[in-house]
């Protein structure tokens, strides 16, 4: 009898999930997309505790709600980048040189610069026409503006980056951006002008597009040199229209479910404690999803491909991973929560607010469902599945009216409006899965006939 047996059995069992995860996803990309995605949720923890010391609750809140306006901006993308992924992935798996497909990934890019430039310009002169506003603290809000919204120009950037596999490349400049941003806003406590940090947090925005942009037109994903900026937009809204007007539809409708709050609680409850205590509660909820994306995007090339060859097994193995690897964080920060979320939130906030007990647990169900809804968000979306998260878009935004109306309307506080957005947040989540079922996965199985 072989002594070693249970030994190599055991090592045998542990060696099923590696090769689950290998024959899926590049480990190394896993790793560096885990530790931007970690890198992302830190610096929003690292934000509310530094401006929680060195703000006043008033002025807190207003930076919070001029970083809303400036993520708002999202309301000007209705799902152009992910249209471009999707057509740079068919260009870049087919090997054809698609020169339409580059000059329109560069006039989206363009186009998003400007839109965050006028916007930067808007809000200095808005806040600058305040009596109580100095020039100096204007140009203080343009500058958050500007950092908060260039996540716009941002996001077309990864989604080329990702459809031609250059990933890799572009984590990296994610990292160095988030590390630099992190180190920045830590230097506020040691002495640095929150003018400082503004202007240099800005300039390594700069540094990171240059670079980025110069390598993917070196990759020949975006033009040198873009002929007929408008003409090139009117031929993609042309050729696009359908496709925009579905992912614009969800676009909107994402960005007012998970922003329409901040406007909502500083009317119905004020300035102050209750817009801290939402902007703490989201920052996490929020950026869990930029946790999930670190499980998520190493996939989408394998599922996009296997979607694309009916190669049904692939994907639902692909999709299955996703979801383990978005679990696994998920079930820690829960723990986390459950278990030391009031002593977390304390040393977040210091005395500027106080998180109150069942908003932590209404925050655990909050995450869980984030995790369902970004593992098969992200499958819909990235094969193309607009119309169907157009509907769920459309279904969150009317139901999270409703909710805000019942809500004031019967006088509930910060908690009661946090309840009432966890349950239509997880209805939404029950609706993603179902398309999923009903979408991917049923279509996936029809195999390709393989010729004579």
């Amino acid at each position: 009898m072989n002594s070693h047996a249970p030994a190599i059995e055991f090592k045998s069992a542990l060696r099923q999930p590696l090769r689950l995860l290998t024959s899926v996803l590049s480990l190394p990309y896993l790793l560096l997309r885990i530790s931007t995605a970690g890198a992302a949720v830190v610096a929003g923890l690292v934000q509310t505790f530094v401006f929680a010391r060195v703000l006043t609750p008033q002025e807190f809140s207003i930076f919070i709600l001029i970083g809303t306006f400036g993520v708002s901006l999202w309301l000007f993308d209705l799902g152009a980048a992910k249209i471009l992924f999707v057509r740079q992935r068919a260009r870049h798996l087919t090997n054809i040189n698609d020169v339409a497909v580059t000059a329109q990934s560069s006039a989206v890019v363009l186009l998003y610069l400007l839109f965050v430039f006028a916007g930067t310009v808007i809000c200095f002169f808005v806040m600058a026409l305040h009596p109580a506003v100095s020039m100096w603290e204007a140009m203080q809000f343009a500058l958050f503006f500007s950092f908060s919204a260039l996540n716009l120009v941002w996001f077309p950037l990864r989604n080329v980056s990702n459809a031609i596999d250059e990933y890799i490349r572009f984590e990296s400049l994610e990292a160095v951006r988030r590390i630099g941003h992190i180190a920045l806003m830590l230097a506020l406590l040691v002495g640095l002008p929150l003018f400082g940090f503004l202007l240099l947090a800005n300039l390594l925005w700069a540094a990171v597009f240059a670079t980025s942009i110069v390598g993917l037109v070196r990759k020949g994903a975006l033009t040198r040199c873009l002929n007929g900026f408008w003409p090139t937009l009117g031929v993609f809204w042309r050729d696009n229209r359908r496709h925009l007007l579905r992912s614009g539809n969800y676009a909107v409708g994402e960005l007012v479910v998970y922003n329409f709050p901040y406007f909502v609680v500083p009317i119905a409850f004020g300035l102050g404690a209750p817009t801290i205590i939402l902007d703490t509660v989201f920052k996490v909820f929020r950026g869990a999803t930029l946790i999930y994306a670190a499980g998520l995007d190493p996939l989408v090339p394998n599922q996009t491909r296997a979607f694309a060859e009916r190669d049904t097994s692939t994907l639902k193995r692909a999709t299955l991973t996703a979801g383990i690897l978005c679990a696994i964080p998920t079930i820690i920060l829960c723990g986390v929560l459950l278990f030391a979320g009031d002593r977390l939130f304390a040393l977040l906030l210091g005395h500027a607010a106080t998180v109150p007990g069942p908003a932590v647990l209404i925050l655990v169900v909050l995450l869980l469902a984030n995790m369902a809804q970004n593992v098969a968000n992200s499958l819909l979306l990235h094969t193309g599945f607009f119309r169907q998260i157009a509907r769920v878009a459309t279904f969150l935004v009317v139901t999270m009216a409703a909710m805000t109306a019942l809500v004031v309307a019967t006088g509930l506080d910060i908690t009661g409006f946090l309840a009432g957005y966890t349950v239509v947040y997880v209805a939404g989540a029950s609706l993603y899965i179902s398309y999923v079922l009903r979408g991917p996965f049923r279509i996936a199985p029809e195999p390709k006939v393989a010729q004579a």
